[in-house]
C-alpha cells in the first residue's frame, strides 16, 4: 500500500488503465465524458449511465485510488497533486472533444483539472457539468470535518445522507470505509481557491432543491468563473439528488446531446 506521505504527491500507480475505464469505445463517438465521484464515492455510481446515454457519448469512469478496484491504494489527501496526476494522464490520451462531470468533490476536481490543463496549453473541455457543489470563490465558513472525533464524524456522514445506512451500521465494514471518507473530506477541507482568469468553456450547474449545504446563491456563483456562459438547473432532492431525482439523468443527457449538437454545427 502506498504510504500516506506519498499520497500527498501522488500514488505509485500512474497507468491510465488504473484510472480510466471507457464504457463504450468506437469511431462514431462525438464526445468523451470524464466522470468524477463525490467524497467517499466510487466512479461505479456512474456505470448505469451507459444504458441511458446514446453510443455517441463516450463515458469514462475515473477510478480514484482507495476505492473500487483500487481499494488497496492510499487515497489522496490534497487536491492539487490529484489534479496534476490526472492531467498527466489526460494529455497522453488520444485527443477528441471532451467534457468533465463531477458531483460535490468531483465538481472541484473537474474545475481544477480544467484550469491545470489550461496551464499546460491543452485543449479545453467543451463544457463543465458541475453538480452539488457551490463555486469555491468564497472561503468556507464551516470548520473542517475530516478531523472530527469518531462518533461526531459518523454523525456528519449520516447527516449528508450519501452513504448507505447499513454500511455505517456494520462496525467492521464501517471501519474499513471511514479512512477513505476522512481522506476525501481532508482533500476538500484543505482545498484553497486561487484566483485566475475565468475559464473559456461554458458551465452547466446542477443542484438539489432540498440541499441544505449548497444554497442556490453558491451554485449561481459559478458564473463568475467562466467567460463561456453558465446554465443552472435545480432538481428535487437533497445533496445526493443525482440518485433520487428521476428527471436529473434525462436533463443531463439532453444537456450533453445539446453540447454535441453545438460541436457538430461548428465543424
Amino acid at each position: 500500500m502506498v504510504s500516506r506521505s506519498e499520497s500527498a504527491k501522488g500514488p505509485a500507480g500512474s497507468s491510465s488503465r488504473l484510472w480510466f475505464e471507457y464504457l463504450s469505445i468506437g469511431p462514431r463517438q462525438s464526445l468523451r465524458l470524464f466522470c468524477f465521484p463525490y467524497a467517499g464515492g466510487s466512479a461505479q455510481v456512474f456505470r448505469k449511465w451507459r444504458r441511458h446515454f446514446p453510443s455517441e457519448i463516450g463515458i469514462c469512469l475515473v477510478h480514484l485510488p482507495g476505492r473500487g478496484m483500487r481499494i488497496g491504494e492510499q487515497p489522496f489527501i490534497r487536491l492539487k497533486p490529484l489534479v496534476e496526476t490526472i492531467a498527466d494522464l489526460i494529455v497522453r490520451e488520444p485527443q477528441r472533444p471532451y467534457a468533465l462531470f463531477g458531483h460535490s468533490m468531483g465538481s472541484l476536481i473537474s474545475f481544477e483539472l480544467a484550469r491545470e490543463l489550461r496551464r499546460r496549453s491543452f485543449t479545453a473541455p467543451v463544457r463543465l457539468f458541475l453538480s452539488g457543489r457551490g463555486a469555491p470563490i468564497s472561503p468556507n465558513p464551516e470548520p473542517p470535518t475530516f478531523n472530527l472525533p469518531h462518533d461526531a464524524f459518523i454523525a456528519e456522514v449520516r447527516r449528508l445522507n450519501g452513504t448507505p445506512g447499513e454500511l455505517l451500521d456494520d462496525a467492521e465494514t464501517r471501519e474499513l470505509f471511514l479512512p477513505l471518507l476522512r481522506a476525501d473530506f481532508e482533500m476538500v477541507d484543505t482545498y484553497e481557491y486561487h484566483p485566475e482568469e475565468p475559464l473559456s468553456c461554458p458551465f452547466t450547474v446542477y443542484g438539489g432543491l432540498e440541499d441544505q449545504d449548497v444554497p442556490v446563491e453558491e451554485l449561481r456563483a459559478w458564473e463568475k468563473l467562466t467567460s463561456g456562459g453558465c446554465t443552472m438547473r435545480m432538481f428535487p432532492g437533497d445533496h445526493f439528488f443525482i440518485h433520487s431525482s428521476e428527471v436529473f439523468l434525462d436533463a443531463l443527457r439532453d444537456d450533453i446531446l445539446s453540447t454535441v449538437q453545438n460541436l457538430v454545427q461548428k465543424i
